[in-house]
């Protein structure tokens, strides 16, 4: 026998299954049908590993999670159910669940998980390390996505709530970096302390550094008194630093004194400040190039990937599309005070289909466009103008980079906005200033 595995499952035909599964891989099965009885059987059956739903009559799995883990705290708990939302994944893990799963589930998979979770056992009883126990679950409904890539995202958002390590998130501009950082932020045990975000592309060099690491009075021109930056500010919270692959690499010294010594120096200032603040940094752009080719810091970039979260464009989740449609068209409709709810299948397929450069972001802006210009309840096609989009994507080069899938959104809007640059920047969201040198960059004036 390889170990004792408690089977609570509501679903007499699921429960069989899963036993079966269990007895076949060779561990010992103890079933039952509620959390109540499994409470009741923790003593006599003596698992090392539950396995548990999560909506049954009475006690959730969430609580039965809670209380083997306090008091039980060896035991391992595995979460599997058919409800995979953000809230019960990130709830999951932050009370200690070893992993999460979504059914429909393969008994392979199932047999896989309990394998690595025996396997992970073993080391820590080596080692001698116990389980970490956490805190009270903290909800945030921010995330959507029900594709296997975002459900590990909502297990690595509970994770490290749990931890006050950097982490970097990458992916494409307007898939939601920020949105998990401030999932990560919210979730933890300094939801109540502040979340600053800072565009490290907004500022110049100079005004970024005075910004974050604040100045002394006759530090420059116009500096006629003492400012506190933005990492004294946050006190014990996040500081969430935006595009930091946009940085140059004076800053990324200054940067990585901070990440190292936990102090920095105010711009003009002689006396080292003090800094109790996480820092969850995001960037778009191929780190590993940046550092090949000298413009990026080695020694920054191993700092703040301590923990990396990647973050798949929409076109590696379709799946996802039409519940962010569902999601982001509520929004819209509360913020405009309209009523549009319905989306015909047609209109939904092409929403799928197409391939959305600008992500997440630049779906909300046409829902939002298609709000405002729609004629009854339901969006028409030519209320998205993905005719528009596609046609002009359709010249976009064969180059697949994000600076060419940036230079043709950014082009792209431009020409929805008739030239405007101001109302080009609002709809990208981006300051005024960096949509100026975006356009030099990219030779658009």
């Amino acid at each position: 026998m390889k170990g004792r595995i408690l089977i609570v499952e509501d679903d007499a035909a699921v429960r069989e299954v899963f036993r079966r599964t269990v007895e076949r891989a060779g561990y010992a099965a103890a079933t039952a049908e509620t959390a109540e009885q499994a409470l009741a059987l923790m003593d006599e059956a003596a698992p090392e590993l539950v396995l548990t739903d999560v909506r049954m009559a009475g006690l959730s799995g969430i609580d039965l999670l809670e209380r083997v883990r306090s008091d039980y705290p060896d035991v391992d708990v595995l979460v599997i159910t058919g409800f995979d939302d953000m809230e019960t994944a990130v709830a999951a893990m932050k009370a200690g669940a070893y992993d999460f799963l979504v059914k429909p589930v393969e008994p392979a998979q199932v047999e896989h998980v309990i394998e690595r979770c025996f396997r992970d056992r073993a080391v820590r009883n080596r080692l001698r390390h116990l389980t970490q126990e956490v805190s009270e679950p903290y909800s945030l409904a921010r995330l959507v996505g029900r594709s296997p890539a975002m459900i590990e995202i909502y297990k690595l958002i509970g994770t490290l709530a749990r931890s006050r390590t950097p982490v970097l998130i990458r992916g494409e501009t307007g898939t939601g970096k920020e949105v998990i950082a401030r999932a990560i932020h919210f979730n933890s045990n300094e939801a109540d302390e502040p979340f600053i975000a800072v565009n490290c592309t907004a500022l110049p060099p100079t005004l970024l550094e005075s910004e974050l690491f604040g100045h002394v009075r006759g530090a420059f021109t116009g500096a006629d008194r003492d400012r506190k930056g933005r990492f004294e500010l946050a006190g014990s919270g996040t500081i969430f630093l935006d595009e930091i692959g946009d940085t140059t690499p004076e800053f990324q010294a200054k940067l990585l004194r901070v990440v190292q010594d936990r102090e920095f120096y105010p711009v003009g200032g002689d006396r080292p400040r003090s800094t109790r603040a996480r820092i969850i940094a995001a960037t778009h752009r191929p780190i590993e190039t940046l550092v090949r080719e000298g413009r990026f810091r080695e020694d920054l970039y191993f700092r703040l990937k301590v923990v990396e979260i990647t973050v798949p464009p929409l076109r590696e989740r379709r799946a996802d599309i039409p519940l962010l449609v569902d999601h982001l068209l509520k929004k819209a409709c509360k913020e405009l005070h309209a009523d549009v709810r319905v989306v015909p299948e047609d209109v939904m397929a092409a929403i799928v289909a197409y391939d959305w450069p600008g992500n997440v972001r630049e779906l909300e802006n046409a829902l939002t466009r298609a709000v405002v210009l729609a004629r009854g309840p339901a969006i028409r096609l030519e209320d998205l103008g993905l005719g528009e989009w596609a046609g002009s994507a359709a010249t976009t080069p064969e180059d697949d980079s994000l600076e060419a899938v940036e230079r043709a959104h950014i082009a792209r809007v431009l020409r929805r906005t008739g030239g405007n640059k101001r109302q080009a920047a609002r709809v990208l969201r981006i300051s005024r200033s960096r949509l100026d040198r975006l356009l030099k960059k990219y030779e658009l004036v």
